[in-house]
């Protein structure tokens, strides 16, 4: 059974992969969405860090996959925020 407070905190402790949410038979649409976007916010984070760090560990490809896994359930990314700068 899915943690559901723990994967909206924190979805990296949940999901392996941004698509696993998507595949999730124990979540509805709106709580899929929501980990999407926490998960969306925390890579957007990460590659800024990595930037100033002048470092790529994880690079684009984690916000790529965020976003792909938004577009399977229908929804928009955050475009409040803007894309991560490069």
């Amino acid at each position: 059974m899915i943690d559901v407070t723990k994967a909206m905190l924190n979805p990296t402790k949940v999901f392996k992969e941004p698509m696993d949410v998507v595949a999730s038979d124990e979540l509805t649409r709106n709580q899929k969405i929501e980990i999407l976007r926490r998960w969306e916010d925390d890579a957007r984070a990460l590659e800024m860090a990595e930037e100033e760090a002048g470092t790529a560990i994880l690079g684009p490809e984690l916000f790529d996959r965020v976003v792909q896994a938004l577009h399977a359930l229908g929804a928009e990314r955050d475009t409040e925020h803007g894309p991560p700068t490069k």
